[in-house]
C-alpha cells in the first residue's frame, strides 16, 4: 500500500512554472539564446533560472553587470516568453487539482509577470486564480519570502496556516523562509528538502472540511 501524508491548511499558495504548468521547453529556448549571446554555458545557466525572476538570475550569472541592464534584459525576455507558448502543457494532475480548489482559499505566487502568467495558464488550459502575486507586486524575487507572505496576507491567513506548492530550490527556500510547509512537485524539488515530495499533482487529493480546513491527502 502506498504511504499517505496528511497536511491540514487554511489556504494554498501555488507556484506556476514547474508546479502547475510545464513550461520547461520555452524557458530553455529563451535562456539558452540569452546565455549564448553573453558567452555563458547554457547548461550552467539553466541550473539557476528556475523559480527566480529573470533579473535575479542574471545577477547571479553576471554579478558585475549593472542592475539596470539586467532589468532591461528581463523585460525583453519576458516579452519573448509571453509570445512563445509552444510546448506549454499542464503538469499531470493539475487540471483536476485546480478544479478541486474552485471556491477554496488559494493564490498564485509566481515569478512571472501578469502577462506571462495569463499566457501560460491559458495555454495549459488552467483557470487563473482570482488572488495572485505576480512579479510586478513584489520588490524581491524568490528565494525571498515576500511573495508568499503577500499571498497569505491577501487571503487573510497566517503563514503557518498556509501550504506552498513549489518545484524549484528558490521557491522551496522562499516558502520555508515564510514559515510555511512546502509540497515539492517534480524532479527539481526532490533534493531541496520540502516537507513532502510528489512526482506530480495526481498524487494530491484535496478535501474541504466543514470548518473550512483544507485537508491534503498526499500519496507517496
Amino acid at each position: 500500500m502506498p504511504a499517505t501524508t496528511v497536511l491540514n491548511a487554511n489556504a494554498l499558495l501555488l507556484d506556476m512554472d514547474g508546479t502547475l504548468v510545464n513550461s520547461d521547453a520555452v524557458v530553455e529556448r529563451v535562456w539558452r539564446r540569452w546565455a549564448e549571446a553573453h558567452g555563458l554555458d547554457p547548461e550552467e545557466a539553466l541550473k539557476v533560472v528556475h523559480g527566480r525572476q529573470g533579473y535575479a538570475t542574471m545577477a547571479l550569472l553576471l554579478p558585475e553587470r549593472p542592475v539596470e541592464q539586467n532589468h532591461a534584459d528581463n523585460r525583453e525576455l519576458l516579452a519573448q516568453e509571453t509570445a512563445d507558448v509552444e510546448g506549454v502543457v499542464p503538469v499531470p494532475g493539475a487540471p483536476a487539482f485546480m478544479a478541486a480548489l474552485a471556491g477554496l482559499p488559494h493564490a498564485l505566487v509566481t515569478s512571472a509577470d501578469e502577462g506571462l502568467a495569463q499566457a501560460r495558464m491559458t495555454a495549459a488550459g488552467l483557470p487563473m486564480p482570482r488572488t495572485r502575486v505576480t512579479a510586478e507586486l513584489v520588490g524581491a524575487s524568490k528565494p525571498d519570502p515576500e511573495g508568499f507572505l503577500k499571498g497569505a496576507a491577501e487571503l487573510g491567513h497566517a503563514p503557518a496556516d498556509c501550504v506552498v506548492f513549489e518545484d524549484s530550490e528558490a521557491g522551496i527556500t522562499a516558502g520555508r523562509a515564510a514559515g510555511m510547509r512546502v509540497v515539492g512537485v517534480g524532479p527539481r524539488a526532490a533534493v531541496h528538502a520540502p516537507t513532502v515530495h510528489v512526482d506530480d499533482l495526481a498524487q494530491v487529493r484535496i478535501e474541504a472540511l466543514p470548518d473550512g480546513t483544507l485537508r491534503l491527502h498526499i500519496s507517496a
